[in-house]
């Protein structure tokens, strides 16, 4: 763990029912840290959903071609290919970003589930994830940077971040006319207020924030790739070596991660995404 980001749950089981009196502990060290990491879990796709239902109502993925079977709620992250097609979703994170950013109403938090990893080559692993965490970068600006940021307003824009990783990747197929109706652009302010501690956090990130509004181009620009570079630093960072059975849960309003892209078939790389509900930016 870093100094501003995450904290591990030790002997947790997650496919127990969770009792009223360690809700409230986790949710507290959960507002606290950020991001939650437990291992040596092993659940079913039921055990998984009914974990995460304890932090509110889940959501459904717009890519409903990489959702688990029989579990919606599932969305599934993989390089894994099956009969010619990918089971999930390949290129998922390889950008900094916060999930779901791009909805009127953005997720809470969500619940990564390690199935298979690429094996480690000794001390040197594959696949990792990074985290930073948005509300310390944000009290290490100046206060002059701070008064600017809270006056402004951003565009997230879920199409235009799908644009780019199709000419990544030629073979990610087109959105659907329905898959489009469901994420048109959204205005979030710069910087939000988490709805349970009242931290300022910045909220841009480069997987889906295009503009800062009523502003020139470059000048939005410029502010945008500061911030980016801002919180990204090393010193707001945790960056997390997955093993199998390995569950990291984060917050979706004080961190941005980025998924690092290190490996590549046959070795085999399969997570378990639920996302949870959140509530409107403020």
């Amino acid at each position: 763990m870093s100094i501003h980001t995450g904290a591990e749950i030790l002997k947790f089981d997650m496919a127990q029912p969770l009792d009223s009196a360690s809700l409230r502990e986790l949710e507290s060290i959960f507002h606290e840290r950020g991001m939650l990491v437990f291992h040596n879990q092993s659940m079913t796709e039921d055990q998984h959903v009914a974990f995460s239902r304890n932090f509110g109502d889940l959501e459904i993925h717009v890519l409903k071609q990489y959702l688990q079977p029989g579990h919606p709620e599932i969305l599934l992250i993989s390089n894994v290919v099956e009969d010619g097609k990918a089971v999930g979703v390949k290129d998922a994170g390889h950008y900094w970003h916060t999930d779901l950013s791009y909805l009127k109403i953005p997720s809470r938090c969500s619940i990564l589930y390690a199935k298979e990893i690429p094996a480690p080559d000794g001390e040197r692993t594959y696949g990792d994830t990074c985290f930073v965490n948005t509300a310390a970068a944000f009290e290490a600006l100046d206060e002059q940077m701070q008064e600017k940021l809270l006056t402004l307003h951003a565009v997230h824009d879920y199409q235009g971040r799908y644009s780019k990783l199709q000419q990544a990747n030629p073979g990610r197929a087109d959105l659907t006319e329905e898959q489009k109706k469901q994420v048109p652009p959204v205005v979030h302010p710069v910087v939000r207020t988490h709805p349970f501690t009242g931290r300022k956090c910045i909220y841009v990130n480069e997987g889906f924030t295009t503009s800062i509004v009523g502003m020139p181009q470059q000048e939005s620009d410029e502010l945008l790739q500061f911030l980016y570079a801002h919180c990204t630093q090393e010193k707001f960072m945790y960056r997390h070596k997955w093993q199998v059975g390995d569950v990291l849960m984060w917050d979706n309003c004080t961190t941005q991660h980025l998924a690092i892209a290190d490996y590549e078939l046959p070795q085999r790389r399969l997570l378990h995404r639920t996302t949870l509900t959140g509530s409107a930016v403020f």
